[in-house]
């Protein structure tokens, strides 16, 4: 590669795209860790989208319509904290780049959302950035038809590796974004040949622009060192109805001993290569050291979006008053004012009507009084929707010809949609909410951890959550998910009883800021068991007493779900012989962990022998069975062990052995009766 040659083609470009290499291999030398070969690589396309297309201001990173910048190759980091700091982002300061990967510095060896306000999205994991794209492009088009073009009118840009292209989430993305004509999406795609192992032939020979082009995108192939051709394909890209992408042919590590080379992927620290390639760059400052005329010419860049910020303000302004506040409640993941009232009123009338119905309609029966009042929810289903009950009559459907549909079908991308969910969540102004089978969290799950690490309320709805499913067989019926959710941090998982439970959990996850939720739903009809109304959100407790003991409290039954009738028959049976049994419904194990311990103890007072009924594994019940220490309680657990099987519910429950009559045996040998 002749670098003399490009710097003398462009030499004000390549000083400061040399800025952004400078301070790479400045921050990740001082780290000693991180990944030099992307930024030094991509350091020309970044140079081009932020000076002449990008579509922000520096000093607002939150800019509601803003341009979204999202780094799918998060490994790059330096990249984004370099451009950051180039263009005066106030958090992104120099000591931030000296510290960069260190403890208490917000610029972390993956870029973090929660910590860095311009930061759209946590990227690290390949091809997570590239799948949120999606949820933030159809954001994007769901509010522009909502509120108008003169309010929401930007686009959505990612930078994209090899790697991204290589996951499997990939291909869910292009096909949805090119199957929804995203137009305001344009991805470039950093065409190094290269991945940690050696040359991307080692493991693959997919023609990428063939097929972005198959999935129905905007697709163009560009030199990415050459400033003009990259100008030119992102303006024909914005262009375009079509999402874009364009192939950046690029040198990983460029002006490095280590270019071209799987070697130049990763940290390069050797001091005589990194004084070789600055000299090579016409650099001739020392360690963190941007000359002020390059500083200035960036910092005008990060300012030049301040005059269409104050002119969006102006025209957002001229909004009717109703609509400036529902933008800006939504934005603020304020829930309707009537939503608290809507609730209380739905679960009195089903106090009085009693219906038996599986959770899972439940669950559609409270969408039905809430998605008219709340009009940012956006559902879905991963072609599961009679299944899952996650569409209501008012919402409309997505597509090419109706932007302000609310529903999505996503087709069988579990990984997918949950991504493209996040991102949308990620976005701002919307509550998405999408559907598949409890057993496929092991699709969904890269996306559900990330939004518990993102702080972003994304709620899954996970219907068919047991072997009381039936008859598709152990494949389809989940024993251990629960258990894994549970285990994620930052989740909220709820398994509620029958529809007045479901309702409030609906509740808890629809005005939920910072944690996304998870609905375990079931396929099989459930009694309401709770009977008597109650305006106070019980299972926003997390678990609570539904029916206490008459005479002595001998024993505590707690469940969830499904299996709470079951609890609530073992009591009948228990009381009928003159032992004292208290019922706990524990919907969400994680509220209740919140609440303080003094109403954990007077729920779960000391003494009674526990026995805890849920038709999944026993791993994250020991605590509530055994005690908080681990060891104050006489227990046993009446549930799963095993993978379950093909055969009807009310078969398949029976040998298992989650039965009533298994319950009163278990509690009668801990109280040696």
């Amino acid at each position: 590669m002749d670098i003399a040659a490009l710097r003398s083609a462009n030499p004000e470009h390549w000083n400061k795209a040399a800025a952004i290499r400078a301070l790479t291999l400045d921050a990740i030398h001082a780290a000693n860790s991180g990944h030099s070969g992307m930024p030094m690589g991509m350091a020309d396309v970044a140079t081009v989208l932020f000076e002449k297309h990008l579509k922000f201001d520096a000093s607002a990173p939150l800019w509601h319509d803003r341009d979204r910048f999202i780094l799918s190759a998060g490994h790059g980091s330096m990249l984004i904290y370099s451009l950051l700091y180039l263009v005066g982002d106030k958090q992104v300061t120099l000591d931030q780049i000296k510290n960069f990967r260190q403890k208490g510095a917000l610029t972390a060896g993956h870029p973090e959302n929660f910590l860095i306000d311009a930061v759209e999205t946590t990227t690290g994991p390949l091809g997570q950035g590239i799948a949120n794209s999606v949820g933030f492009a159809m954001a994007e088009e769901i509010q522009r038809a909502r509120y108008g073009k003169k309010v929401v009118d930007h686009h959505t840009y990612v930078i994209a590796g090899d790697g991204c292209l290589m996951e499997g989430v990939s291909q869910e993305a292009i096909g949805l974004a090119g199957r929804h004509e995203l137009g305001k999406l344009i991805v470039l795609w950093d065409n190094n040949n290269i991945t940690i192992d050696g040359t991307v032939e080692l493991s693959d020979r997919t023609d990428q622009v063939m097929r972005f082009k198959a999935s129905g995108w905007h697709v163009q192939e560009i030199d990415g060192h050459n400033p003009v051709e990259i100008d030119e394909a992102i303006a024909a890209a914005k262009k375009s109805k079509k999402p874009s992408m364009i192939a950046c042919k690029t040198h990983i590590a460029l002006g490095h001993a280590a270019q071209d080379t799987s070697k130049g992927h990763g940290a390069l620290t050797n001091e005589e290569q990194m004084a070789e390639a600055k000299a090579l760059y016409g650099w001739t400052t020392g360690p963190f050291e941007v000359p002020a005329d390059i500083k200035a010419a960036w910092e005008a860049i990060g300012s030049r979006g301040a005059a269409e910020h104050a002119a969006w303000n102006e025209r957002f302004a001229t909004l009717p008053q109703n609509k400036q506040a529902e933008f800006t409640r939504a934005y603020d993941l304020d829930a309707p004012k009537k939503l608290a009232a809507t609730i209380k009123a739905f679960k009195k009338q089903i106090t009085e009507s009693a219906p038996k119905v599986a959770t899972r309609k439940s669950s559609e029966m409270t969408l039905e009084v809430v998605n008219p009042i709340m009009q940012e929810t956006v559902g879905g289903s991963a072609d599961l929707t009679g299944s899952n009950n996650t569409k209501t009559g008012d919402m409309g459907v997505f597509d090419i010809d109706n932007r302000a549909g609310r529903y999505i079908y996503w087709g069988i991308r579990e990984h997918g949609m949950s991504s493209a969910m996040n991102g949308m969540a990620l976005h701002g102004g919307i509550r998405p909410y999408g559907g598949t089978f409890m057993c496929f969290t092991d699709y969904a799950r890269p996306a559900m951890r990330l939004a518990a690490l993102m702080k972003v309320p994304t709620v899954f709805v996970m219907t068919h959550d047991s072997i009381g499913l039936g008859e598709d067989g152990p494949t389809h019926q989940p024993v251990e998910h629960l258990a894994i959710s549970r285990s994620t941090p930052n989740t909220y998982v709820f398994r509620p009883a029958d529809t007045v439970e479901t309702a409030e959990s609906w509740e808890v996850a629809l005005t939920s800021k910072t944690t996304p939720s998870v609905l375990a739903l079931s396929r099989q009809n459930l009694p309401t068991v709770r009977l008597e109304h109650k305006t106070k959100n019980l299972s926003a407790q997390g678990g609570y007493v539904l029916a206490d003991a008459d005479g002595k409290r001998q024993v505590i039954l707690m469940a969830t779900g499904s299996e709470v009738e079951i609890a609530l028959q073992a009591r009948e049976m228990l009381q009928s012989e003159g032992i004292g049994t208290r019922v706990v419904s524990m919907p969400c194990m994680e509220l209740f962990a919140e609440q303080d311990e003094s109403y954990r103890k007077r729920v779960l007072p000391g003494g009674p022998v526990r026995v805890a009924i849920e038709a999944g594994v026993r791993m994250g019940w020991d605590r509530w069975l055994l005690g908080e220490r681990g060891r104050e309680n006489k227990a046993d657990f009446v549930g799963m062990d095993s993978f379950g099987a093909s055969a009807p519910a009310e078969e398949l429950y029976a040998h298992f052995d989650i039965t009533a009559e298994a319950t009163v045996a278990k509690v009668k040998a801990l109280l040696g009766l």
